[in-house]
């Protein structure tokens, strides 16, 4: 007999990048683990450096990492310890992007634009990923980006339990923020009991970032509490005026949910003041105290997150998450 066979076993390694250290150690104790001991820190002239303090070889490695601002940075250091993985011989690399950078930009509007999500998933491949683990990306096709497996998770069960909670589905109306969310606003429908649909018609300046114009509701809320759904909030601007129109076309109030609070400057005062009774998002990005409102609330994301990590280690059904419909 040639060669020679080993029983090792295998080893499951979570490492953090600094962009959201509270979600990393969320996510280490829902698996019951500890994070890789890591040492990071920036030159003088914003170069970056990490270096991990225990043997990476052989092993399952799990990269989380949070894009929040600067984005830059945290992207830079991510694809960092991505490199530092490979060339420390760890057995497979997942990068886990909560919230994938320059997700927005997954197309060109234009002659002459960048098709910046595509660029990332280059990054990540060349950096040397093996797979990729992101949540809610702005256009499911993103997927198609990166050159290896990759698992989109839906905080969309997470959102609907609780929103259930909240509201009298006997009297809801399920409101996509614009026409291109229909879809996403159609299975929160379905989730909550098959509650009526509706939509805002809005206009968009794509060389104007961060503004639309909310013209008019199409479909029935008069009289309803009315669920706003959308991917992301950043600025606000959108989802506070759709609140407005919403509010105006007779909804009794209002509900907004999503999954990534941005919440970039100045979201926290348009959402406080935009009429909204509660506005729901995750934990995928860090959301400080000088982005709260108190019509904010943050459900946890980390046990997902930790599942679906758990299901790529033992090579088990990601899908099985999401009751097939992942």
């Amino acid at each position: 007999m040639t060669g020679i066979i080993t029983q090792g076993e295998k080893r499951l390694v979570l490492v953090s990048g600094r962009a959201h250290p509270q979600l990393a150690a969320d996510v280490a104790q829902e698996l019951g683990i500890d994070l890789l001991p890591t040492s990071a820190y920036d030159f003088a002239n914003g170069e970056i450096y990490v270096r991990f303090n225990e043997s990476v070889r052989g092993s399952d490695v799990f990269v989380l990492q949070s894009h929040t601002s600067p984005i830059n940075q945290w992207l830079m250091e991510q694809l960092l310890m991505v490199d530092a993985l490979k060339r420390g011989s760890a057995k497979r690399i997942t990068v886990v992007a909560p919230f994938y950078p320059y997700a927005r930009q997954d197309k060109k509007h234009r002659g002459r634009e960048p098709i910046s999500a595509r660029l990332v998933a280059d990054l990540f491949k060349t950096a040397g990923a093996d797979r990729l683990l992101s949540i809610d990306m702005h256009a499911a096709q993103s997927q198609g980006f990166f050159d290896g497996p990759v698992d989109h998770l839906w905080a969309m069960p997470i959102l609907t339990d609780y929103v259930r909670t909240r509201i009298d589905t006997s009297n809801a109306a399920m409101v996509s923020p614009d026409a291109g969310r229909i879809r996403v606003a159609e299975q929160w429908a379905a989730r909550l009991g098959g509650v009526p649909l509706a939509f805002v018609h809005k206009t968009r300046d794509i060389s104007r970032p961060n503004q639309s114009v909310a013209n008019r509701v199409v479909g029935e809320v008069k009289g309803r509490t009315a669920v706003l759904v959308d991917d992301m909030i950043d600025t606000g601007g959108t989802i506070a005026e759709a609140v407005k129109v919403v509010l105006a076309a007779g909804a009794s109030d209002v509900i907004v949910a999503a999954t990534h609070g941005v919440l970039s400057d100045p979201a926290a005062q348009r959402l406080s003041e935009s009429g909204a009774r509660e506005v729901v998002v995750t934990d995928t990005l860090p959301i400080s105290a000088d982005k709260h409102f108190p019509q904010l609330t943050v459900l946890p994301i980390a046990p997902l997150l930790a599942r679906a990590i758990r299901e790529v280690f033992d090579d088990g059904s990601v899908t099985s998450l999401f009751e097939g419909n992942a």
